[in-house]
């Protein structure tokens, strides 16, 4: 919750909308630098794809994760093994996500690593979101 505080508190800064941008985009890439090797190779791989293939996402910060919003309301996120001592890192979607199929759906996949099959199924998840 801390850093969610923090969060908010720099977005409230005033600033022209393309520095706001860049100064979160520059909080994700240090964040995502402070990672364990394991975690920063996948969050870096992640970041790359999101932006490549939804570039009306904005990364920016949340609860201290690297995340991706759409008109301000978080998509996707990273969540990394370490935040949380977990065996896995995590790469999540939000309710805002276009990801219905059903009554039930994931919102949520673990990752060890990623591979180019994993990527191309993130490329197709988030195109997917973002509908």
């Amino acid at each position: 919750m801390k850093e969610r505080a923090k969060e908010v508190k720099a977005s409230a800064r005033r600033g022209s909308r393309a520095e706001k941008a860049a100064e979160e985009e520059a909080a994700v890439v240090a964040k995502i630098a402070e990672m364990q090797d394991s975690d920063r190779v996948m969050a870096e791989r992640i970041h790359a794809v999101v932006k490549e293939s939804a570039p009306e996402l904005a990364p920016k910060l949340w609860y201290g994760m690297p995340a991706y919003a759409k008109d301000g309301k978080v998509v996707c996120f990273f969540q990394s093994a370490q935040k949380f001592n977990a065996r896995y890192a995590t790469f999540g979607f939000n309710d805002v996500a276009n990801l219905d199929d059903g009554t039930m759906w994931p919102a949520a996949y673990a990752l060890k690593e990623l591979t180019a099959a994993d990527e191309a199924r993130i490329v197709e998840l988030v195109k997917k979101a973002v509908s």
